[in-house]
């Protein structure tokens, strides 16, 4: 009797130890390993994507949640770990719904601190960025504005059964929001919206580019300490867009260009005119690339979401497309093994950017 006693008591100390364990800083092999099986859960069920039905299922999480489709062709989930008090929330990556890849080519940018006219009904004021300079991709910042409103009722509810550590999580243009809804996260705590005691941990996955420099640097600083991931296969083209257009205009209001016109002002004819010259020949055709950017990629797309949301008002986009990729990198290295299983396609342009050659080159991290 006495035996059993222990027996149950040693039982429950354990699990209470089990369920009491916090999120922990630092990237971590298995968490990722489950959040890719959780993003093939995603797709396996509504996209077929690739059809790849070898993949198992998460083994520590349980899917309690799942959104219909909102926003821009966007779905996310939430998951319960089975033993340990954490949720995760993931975002769907781009399907064959063409509303969703209308969120990926809606690539002007705006400043990542605003407000978005979705609806009469829906107005969305955000703050992504303290930084006057930062700006984010429009698109994904539009489905983030939807997700947001469900996800933040789940957080509420997770809360209040005793959950406070969130993972976030997105793999491709899921991991493009994931960036942009961290950030919405970090400042609504900073605000006293959200629970101090809350801990969010972010890995985005094959993750686009989010935003400008100065986002980065903000994304960068929040999740210091090992707090927000970005994690890539070098063989994979997703992580490599958008376009990113560097102007003059991109720099530090404090930089060389801010003195160059009058540096060349103080040289003598004819070295004035010939640096002039050569001045404009450098910088004029990365400014008009970008006004270019804006027109089709900004005014011209938000045509095609305000066919699908008629209230929509077209933001005033900030003048740049300087993006850069973002976040803490986490490189898988493609290496001679991995070609000879995903080899170079000229027809699948998928080949190097699914789930299973991420799970390949992230089960061999040591």
């Amino acid at each position: 009797m006495k035996h059993t006693y222990l027996l149950i008591l040693f039982l429950s100390v354990f699990i209470l130890e089990l369920q009491s364990q916090k999120l922990k800083p630092g990237f971590d092999k298995q968490e990722y390993l489950e959040l890719l099986k959780i993003a093939q859960k995603q797709h396996i069920d509504v996209d077929k994507w690739k059809e790849n039905t070898s993949i198992p299922d998460p083994q520590f999480y349980t899917l309690v949640t799942r959104s219909k489709v909102i926003g821009l062709g966007n779905l996310w989930d939430l998951w319960i770990n089975k033993t340990r008090s954490i949720a995760v929330i993931s975002v769907r990556g781009t399907t064959a719904d063409p509303n969703s890849w209308l969120s990926n080519f809606y690539a002007a940018m705006v400043p990542a601190r605003g407000r978005l006219k979705l609806s009469k009904a829906f107005t969305f004021d955000y703050n992504l960025s303290a930084h006057p300079q930062a700006a984010v991709h429009v698109g994904w910042l539009v489905s983030m504005a939807f997700i947001s409103q469900e996800v933040l009722v789940k957080i509420d509810s997770c809360y209040k059964t005793g959950i406070k550590d969130f993972i976030l999580t997105g793999h491709s243009q899921g991991g493009g929001i994931m960036f942009l809804l961290s950030s919405y996260l970090d400042n609504l705590k900073t605000e006293n919206k959200l629970p101090a005691d809350i801990q969010f941990k972010t890995y985005c996955s094959a993750g686009p580019k989010p935003g400008n420099l100065y986002y980065a640097y903000t994304f960068e600083k929040a999740t210091e300490g090992g707090w927000g991931f970005n994690v890539v296969n070098t063989a994979d083209w997703v992580p490599e867009v958008p376009f990113s257009i560097q102007t003059k205009d991109d720099f530090n209001k404090t930089s060389i260009f801010t003195v160059t016109g009058k540096m060349i002002n103080k040289q003598k004819y004819p070295l004035r005119a010939g640096m002039k010259h050569i001045y404009r020949k450098l910088t004029k055709p990365g400014l008009k690339a970008q006004k270019n950017y804006t027109r089709y990629m900004g005014n011209m797309v938000s045509k095609s979401v305000k066919k699908l949301y008629p209230e929509f008002e077209a933001p005033v986009y900030y003048p740049s497309n300087n993006y850069v990729r973002t976040g803490n990198t986490i490189v898988l290295k493609a290496d001679e093994a991995y070609y000879k299983l995903f080899p170079n396609s000229e027809t699948n342009i998928w080949v190097h950017h699914f789930i299973e050659p991420y799970l390949f080159l992230a089960e061999g991290l040591k």
